[in-house]
């Protein structure tokens, strides 16, 4: 008589483990915060005529913003809200406003004469906050845009990356549950502006590659009307 056979669902090696979930991460808040307070010192310290309205209205308003995140997910940036999410990009579309608008004008002045362009120390003071400005802007940008942004980073990276950065184009280098930090994309966006295109971080979808490039130019305008500007005041 033949017994009926069992089928053994549990493997070789015993009962298989369900693979463990990705556990959820959370970066700090005081990154992201200090950089949009030094930003807003930097609006504070430029000329009235590189400055968009009042001195106190992009502070006032930039802080405001700042303010609304920190209380609607203190400490680490980990919830997902429709809410904060429109506050995070309203935050980063003033501060990219208030950048290019300081470029304009500090270009404006530089072809057609300005105050701050006569003095030599004054249009490098002057130049050199509009730039550390967009180095800033662009870093949020970078910042909120990738991924989702650093709350949809938190619980699940993307499975094709925007930016792409060493870790993930190399195993070798990937630790467990990597995720970038803002100082990674405050690196990003220094060298962007320094070596005028990609360094270590690769743009991948469009708007990357558009928003670098914007950055490049910007950069390479500031950078090359300023000095030439300075070294002809000197002369």
């Amino acid at each position: 008589m033949t017994g009926h056979r069992s089928i053994d669902t549990n493997g070789p090696s015993g009962p298989q483990e369900p693979e463990p979930q990705e556990a959820a991460f959370g970066e700090a808040r005081w990154p992201m915060a200090g950089a949009v307070v030094a930003a807003m010192l930097l609006t504070l310290l430029l000329p009235d005529d590189l400055r968009l309205g009042p001195r106190w209205l992009l502070p006032f308003v930039e802080g405001l913003l700042l303010v609304t995140l920190i209380a609607g997910d203190p400490g680490r940036i980990n919830r997902r809200s429709v809410v904060l999410r429109a506050v995070s990009i309203a935050l980063v579309g003033v501060l990219a406003v208030s950048a290019m608008w300081s470029t304009v004008r500090l270009i404006d002045d530089l072809i057609h004469g300005g105050t701050e362009t006569n003095s030599a120390a004054g249009l490098l003071q002057a130049g050199g906050s509009v730039w550390a400005s967009t180095v800033l802007a662009f870093s949020l940008l970078y910042f909120e845009l990738d991924g989702g942004g650093a709350a949809a980073r938190a619980h699940r990276m993307p499975g094709t990356p925007e930016l792409a950065f060493p870790q993930q184009l190399n195993r070798d280098l990937n630790a467990a549950h990597w995720r970038p930090r803002y100082v990674d994309y405050l690196y990003l966006g220094l060298t962007n502006s320094t070596a005028f295109s990609p360094t270590d971080v690769m743009p991948l979808a469009p708007w990357a590659k558009i928003a670098m490039a914007i950055q490049s130019l910007v950069s390479l305008l500031i950078l090359g009307l300023v000095i030439a500007r300075a070294v002809n005041v000197l002369v």
